[in-house]
């Protein structure tokens, strides 16, 4: 009996909580896409959810549409007439203006941003106060205190806005290894601190800088809460930008990427904690992790890469500057080119996934 309620929790927290938390993520974003070819009148052939064979499906007697689930739980697809192909249907997606088009391809992400953002908006909603960005006191084994002074207001570092806490947490952590530049308001003036050093520390092999300071805490006033939610939710998906830019760059590595089986033992691991009550296992901790997790899946499809959302985008821009489309299906060789690769980076990253898993 014991074996089987383990295997059971197993199943629950391995697969099917984060499954089913990541098949909403996805049909959010599918369903953006949906809702707006449908308001922009495109001919919706498919709405699916997952990938490979049909495991079910209905069609609508009204619109064709096949609503349909698929056997690979991961991804999903809005199949629209003309979107890779010549149609002699008069809602082709391509014989669209080029602004409804673009609406179609962001609205999925749009709808990942906004999921985040209701997630994050329940998350701020139970705070009782919110740390300012006003130097209070400092650590005992601070450095920055050399430059900064009890009662600065920080404001930028290395020209980077900072708006929350959260904000000076990650330009620390991408730039604090190294001096930096810290801009702050003392006596109501501006005054930008060059060469400011914070203590670091290194994990995984990466050193990165730590804030070594306390600020001033205020109150969770409506408004408060307000500005600290779309704030929250910015730098959510500001880090996950920059992440990806690090990583183009070759300031993080391809270890630190976590495939579909990485993000599923995350989420799991995460529920895990919550529903057992172990130190560190937090209900704002796992809904910060979704939001941050479908955020991420908002600004993934976004990328300039065939195939993606943001790949199609960049086919919109060049008819722009042409004036006038690429055909369809050239189009689509390079989106199914691009699917390829993506396909086989998504197997070199499940590996390392399960590899870690093996190993540890």
């Amino acid at each position: 009996m014991e074996s089987f309620i383990s295997v059971l929790n197993i199943a629950l927290f391995n697969i099917i909580i984060p499954l089913l938390i990541l098949g909403v993520f996805i049909f959010v974003h599918e369903l953006g896409h949906f809702l707006s070819a449908r308001l922009m009148r495109a001919e919706v052939k498919e709405f699916a959810i997952g990938m490979g064979p049909k495991v079910f499906s209905v069609r609508s007697k009204k619109y064709k549409t096949v609503y349909a689930i698929r056997a690979i739980p991961m991804g999903g697809a809005v199949t629209m007439a003309g979107e890779d192909e010549q149609s002699d249907s008069e809602n082709a997606l391509y014989k669209k203006p080029v602004w409804k088009r673009f609406i179609i391809l962001v609205a999925g992400s749009f709808m990942n941003f906004i999921l985040g953002f209701v997630i994050m908006a329940v998350i701020v909603s139970g705070a009782k106060g919110f740390y300012s960005m006003t130097v209070s006191r400092f650590d005992a084994t601070a450095t920055s205190n050399k430059m900064i002074m009890e009662g600065d207001t920080i404001l930028k570092v290395n020209g980077k806005r900072i708006n929350i806490y959260n904000d000076l947490a990650y330009e620390l952590i991408r730039e604090g290894k190294d001096p930096v530049n810290v801009t702050v308001l003392r006596n109501d003036q501006k005054i930008v601190l060059y060469g400011v050093q914070f203590p670091t520390a290194t994990d995984s092999g990466m050193t990165y800088g730590t804030i070594d300071f306390t600020t001033e805490v205020e109150n969770a006033t409506l408004p408060l809460k307000i500005e600290q939610t779309f704030y929250q939710s910015l730098s959510t998906i500001d880090m996950t930008w920059s992440s990806f830019f690090d990583m183009i760059t070759g300031k993080y590595g391809v270890d630190q990427i976590s495939g579909p089986v990485g993000v599923t033992q995350t989420i799991g691991n995460s529920a895990r904690d919550v529903a057992e009550g172990k130190t560190g296992g937090s209900a704002t901790g796992f809904l910060f992790l979704i939001a941050l997790i479908t955020m991420n899946l908002g600004v993934v499809n976004l990328l300039p890469i065939p195939a993606l959302d943001g790949g199609r985008i960049v086919f919109l821009l060049i008819e722009l500057v042409r004036r006038k489309p690429i055909k369809p299906e050239y189009e689509g060789y390079v989106h199914l080119a691009g699917f390829a690769v993506l396909i086989l980076f998504m197997i070199f990253i499940t590996y390392k996934d399960i590899l870690k898993l093996v190993v540890g």
